[in-house]
């Protein structure tokens, strides 16, 4: 139990970091690389460890939870969703969903997913 905790609170202080490294992104950085791919890959990492750090899935389940979630998203992006829901002036609605469908924010998704399965491997790797 004890280690459980301590494996939670690890998920926890990385979804912080990600997150102010998002929100450092977001704020100061206008490029077309960072801002838009690695912000991207960086964001299933966020969600991947918010959900290790809250739910007891293990790392495959939260994997695909968070790829799902934020496939979900860009699929709303291409069905013009905030703009049906009547909030496609709203910031908020806009910075949390995205504004605009494209082909490789999937891939950078993707790619996020990878990373983290991969990360978690190595560590595994490390621990054993």
């Amino acid at each position: 139990m004890v280690r459980r905790e301590r494996t939670r609170s690890i998920y926890l202080l990385a979804a912080i970091i990600l997150f102010a490294v998002e929100v450092a992104i977001a704020l100061f950085v206008r490029d077309a690389f960072i801002r838009p791919y690695v912000g991207d890959v960086l964001a299933v990492a966020l969600v991947y460890t918010v959900l290790r750090a809250i739910t007891p899935l293990t790392m495959i389940p939260a994997i695909a939870v968070a790829l799902t979630i934020a496939l979900a998203i860009e699929i709303a992006q291409a069905l013009n969703l905030l703009v049906a829901l009547g909030l496609h002036d709203n910031q908020l609605a806009r910075i949390v969903l995205g504004g605009a469908f494209d082909w490789f924010d999937l891939e950078a998704y993707i790619s996020g997913a990878i990373l983290v399965a991969g990360a978690e491997w190595l560590m595994r790797r490390r621990a054993a």
